[in-house]
């Protein structure tokens, strides 16, 4: 089985720095053996949101630009839950649940599809242990006009 860095080189990714958070929450809250990840947006690895993941999917976001934004938030996720366990590989035992939230237009009808770029993504660095339930949720708005905002949960040792 390989690990988590190596998964993550394997796809020419790194995992960035876990993001502060810009109001009052926390972007974590562990508790026994859970963790749960307040919701990530699609910041880049330089921490920025880019203009091609700002805006509403069936709008000026194109649908692989959706994709692409939510294995961003994907990996914002994991970095948070790194943060608060140290080690992906040793600390996570499950990805329990992701709850993905779409900046679309009310006609879009290619939610699941765009959240599958997170979910697909859980899977791909942690193997098994990625599959997760799931919810998606098509909104008005994001903050900072993001295109996909993620929250996630987690069982920890």
């Amino acid at each position: 089985m390989s690990t988590v860095k190596e998964r993550l080189d394997a796809l020419g990714l790194v995992l960035p720095k876990a993001a502060a958070p810009v109001a009052n929450y926390v972007p974590f809250i562990r508790t026994g053996n859970l963790v749960i990840i307040s919701g990530q947006i699609c910041f880049g690895a330089d921490g920025k949101l880019a203009d091609a993941h700002k805006g509403k999917l069936g709008a000026e976001i194109s649908p692989e630009a959706g994709i692409a934004a939510a294995r961003l938030c994907a990996l914002n996720v994991l970095a948070q839950v790194q943060a608060a366990v140290g080690d992906l590989d040793h600390g996570v035992v499950q990805c329990l649940r992701l709850g993905g939230f779409i900046n679309a237009v009310p006609t879009f009808a290619g939610l699941a599809g765009i959240m599958n770029g997170a979910s697909d993504l859980m899977v791909e660095i942690l193997g098994d242990r990625g599959r997760h339930a799931r919810s998606t949720v098509g909104v008005a708005e994001l903050p900072l006009d993001a295109a996909v905002e993620v929250e996630a949960m987690f069982e920890v040792k």
